[in-house]
Order: C-alpha cells, then sequence, then structure tokens
C-alpha cells in the first residue's frame, strides 16, 4: 500500500516532517542502549533499565505492529537560545520548556492522525508515543529517514537542524520504508566542544550523570558540586550542543504559537524565582514541563544559579532560603550565599 495519504494528512494536521520504517530497529542502535545503560551512564533514570527490553524491540513492547510512522515538529527557535547565557541575573530555561508541554501538543496531532488512519483503514490497530513510553525515538527516526544521529546523540536534520520534537504511530499497516537517514555531521565538533561539563566521553556517547539537562530535570537530591559552577545560570535543561549545530542554518523559526516563549518564562529574574512558593510554582509552571519536577527540584537549580550570578546583591535572597523546610534546597541556599560572600 502507498503511504502518501498518510504523509498528506500528517502535513495538513501541521506536522513538520513525516517519514515511515519497520518496527524493528538495527542491532547497532541496541548495542548502542545495552552499553550505556552497563557502564550506568543513565544514572538514577532506572527506568530506562527497567524496560530496556522493550526500548530496543519495538515488538517486544507491541508485539502487533509492523510499521512505524515517524513524525516530527519544529520548535526552531527565533532568536540566539544561548544569548540569555551572558545575563547571570536571569535564568535560563531550555527553548523546549517556555511554554506549552510539548507533550501535549505532539500527542493531540499524532491521536488525530492515528484516528484518521483507522477510518480509512477500518482494520488497521494503532498506538501513537511521545516520549514517555519505552521508544527509542531517536534511533527509529533515523531509520525511517528524518535525520541522523548526530555526535550530540540528538536527531540532525537538514530541514530543521535539532530543533524536531518527535512521535511515533505503530501500526498494523505493512507501510513501504523511506531511506534512512545518512550521517552528514563530518569533521565538525562543534556540540562536543560546546559542552560546559564535557558530558560526551566520545562522539555519540552521552553520559547523563554530566548532563545539565538530566542534573536540573532528572537528578534527585544535591547537584554534585563538581558540576554547579559549569551550569552558569541553566535552571531547566541545557541548549548548548543543539544550539551550535550548523545544520541549524536551515531551519525556519516555527510558527506553533504553543511554544512561542511565555514572557514570564523568556529569561526569568532570578530574584524573583527564588520567592516562589509550591503554589506559586504550580502557577508560574501551568501546563510547562517545568512542572512535572516540582518546586524544591526547582529552587534548587535558581539558588546554583545564583550562587553562580556573581552578584553579591542575590547574597540576600539566596539567605532567605537557607532554613527551608527541604534539607537540599537548603543547602544549595547556604552553597550559593558562601560563594558570593567569597566573590
Amino acid at each position: 500500500m502507498t503511504a502518501d495519504p498518510i504523509r498528506a494528512e500528517a502535513r495538513r494536521l501541521g506536522f513538520d516532517a513525516v517519514a515511515f520504517t519497520t518496527a524493528t530497529l538495527p542491532e547497532e542502535a541496541r548495542a548502542r542502549l545495552n552499553r550505556f545503560l552497563a557502564e550506568g551512564m543513565h544514572g538514577t533514570m532506572g527506568w530506562m533499565e527497567g524496560r530496556a527490553e522493550q526500548r530496543a524491540h519495538p515488538r517486544a513492547l507491541w508485539p502487533e505492529a509492523v510499521s512505524v510512522v515517524s513524525l516530527g515538529l519544529s520548535y526552531a527557535p527565533a532568536g540566539d537560545p544561548l544569548a540569555v547565557l551572558a545575563q547571570r541575573d536571569r535564568g535560563a530555561i531550555s527553548v523546549y520548556a517556555q511554554n506549552r508541554d510539548y507533550h501535549d501538543v505532539v500527542k493531540a496531532r499524532l491521536k488525530a492522525l492515528a484516528r484518521w488512519m483507522v477510518a480509512r483503514w477500518p482494520d488497521a490497530l494503532v498506538k501513537v508515543f511521545v516520549d514517555t513510553a519505552p521508544v527509542m525515538e531517536k534511533p527509529l527516526a533515523q531509520q525511517a529517514g528524518l535525520g541522523w544521529q548526530g555526535k550530540h546523540t540528538n536527531l540532525v536534520s537538514r530541514q530543521h537542524g535539532s530543533w524536531l520534537f518527535l512521535g511515533e504511530i505503530y501500526t498494523t499497516l505493512e507501510l513501504p520504508s523511506d531511506p534512512p537517514g545518512q550521517d552528514r555531521c563530518g569533521s565538525c565538533s562543534a556540540c562536543l566542544d560546546i559542552c560546559p561539563t564535557r558530558a560526551f566521553p566520545e562522539p555519540r556517547r552521552l553520559d547523563a550523570r554530566r548532563c545539565i539537562s538530566y542534573l536540573t530535570i532528572e537528578h534527585r537530591g544535591p547537584i554534585p558540586e563538581e558540576h554547579r559552577a559549569a551550569m552558569g545560570n541553566r535552571i531547566y535543561g541545557c541548549d548548548d550542543c543543539l544550539a551550535v549545530c550548523p545544520w541549524n542554518k536551515f531551519a525556519r523559526a516555527h510558527s506553533e504559537p504553543a511554544f512561542a516563549p511565555r514572557a514570564t518564562l523568556d529569561a526569568p529574574r532570578l530574584a524573583e524565582l527564588a520567592g516562589l512558593d509550591d503554589t506559586g510554582f504550580r502557577a508560574l509552571f501551568t501546563a510547562s514541563p517545568v512542572k512535572r519536577i516540582g518546586r524544591d527540584r526547582f529552587i534548587r537549580n535558581v539558588l546554583v544559579a545564583i550562587g553562580n550570578s556573581g552578584d553579591p546583591a542575590l547574597r540576600a535572597t539566596a539567605q532567605t532560603l537557607t532554613e527551608d523546610p527541604d534539607p537540599v534546597v537548603a543547602e544549595a541556599a547556604r552553597w550559593a550565599a558562601q560563594r558570593l560572600e567569597a566573590a
């Protein structure tokens, strides 16, 4: 059967990229996952190890799957996402988290496409996934031809650079596969060289335990002191390795209102963020992916940024949190206050 009608409907629904592949993964992708887990580079993300078999074998997750529709939605920013790093009294929130949670936006469109597929082919079965199930999205996207996994391990597209949200539809339909993506990184190492914490032991290998995105989002407890200075003012995620990719010059800024930065989340003041209680935190981050890490983990990140600010005026802000009920927040506040006092 032809996949052209699905491709056309996906475009109509607003997806920027769509391609097709089989519900299998090459041995290389499985071996890379196994090595990553065996070396403990997933840190405390035990859910990756717990469902590794389903992650490595799509049909272990859903035995009926025959084909995968791999889809991408661009969130390419209009300006320089790294400019905020020079504003040390402000917080740097990753581009993808400055407005609506992309899981909700992408899943709604995936479900619409899946319903359309079932209406057209009533015998078809479908399942949709957006980063919340054991699915190896990037290897599947490369296999389908949406792009290739760059040296920073993220997907790179010739049309959209490093700025694509990914989603998948597993289906029982037998769809023709598109040619896989070809590696076009060449000798470039910009993404590796810029990493503040040296989280890449070698090209295409990420040690999540050193990654600022992992440290500010997934990691619970105190952030290791060896990484705090390198975090700068990054308080949720990190865009450095994505932003410097030369292929971004071909990406057009997205036009999705749900991804346009909210004024309150575009370089917010650290002093104001530090004053958030749980109610204020939830109100500020309504419908945002930031909300899932909770007030305490977020304030921990803000205090590390305050400690790195070099601004003596922020010492009093840190000092007010040294007796916070959460011990991790209180420890980060003491560290920040002492660091500013020394400065």
